[in-house]
This record gives C-alpha cells, sequence and structure tokens, in this order.
C-alpha cells in the first residue's frame, strides 16, 4: 500500500468531504462514504494528486455508488 504524506492526505480528505456533499442527506451514509474515498485512493495510488482530479474521480461514480447500494 502506498504511503502519502500529510498534504496529500488532507487534499484527499478536502476532497471526500466535498463529495459527500453531493449526496442527498438520506443517502449519505458511512457505506457511501466508504466507497467514494476507494475511488480517491485509486486515484491518488494512480498518481493523481489534485484536489480537482480526486474530487472528478469520486464525483463520476456517485450514481454508480447510490445505485449499488440501494
Amino acid at each position: 500500500m502506498p504511503g502519502y504524506d500529510p498534504a496529500l492526505i488532507a487534499t484527499m480528505q478536502a476532497a471526500l468531504d466535498n463529495v459527500m456533499t453531493k449526496i442527498p442527506v438520506e443517502r449519505a451514509t458511512f457505506g457511501v462514504k466508504v466507497h467514494l474515498a476507494e475511488f480517491i485512493l485509486k486515484a491518488a495510488a494512480d498518481g493523481q494528486t489534485s484536489y480537482d482530479a480526486l474530487y472528478a474521480a469520486a464525483t463520476s461514480q456517485i450514481q454508480t455508488v447510490l445505485a449499488m447500494l440501494t
């Protein structure tokens, strides 16, 4: 598992927090957050380290995650 510096971890956390604001409150479960975090972690592991890239990686999967957990 790759190690991440504190600045990247903060960027990943900010991206995840902001992606979660796009989820309807009644659907914003821990499971949804975990799944979206996995997309952010995968993007970071693939070398995407900017906020915009990490945010986009998770945002693009919102509908898939919500459909999967319904």
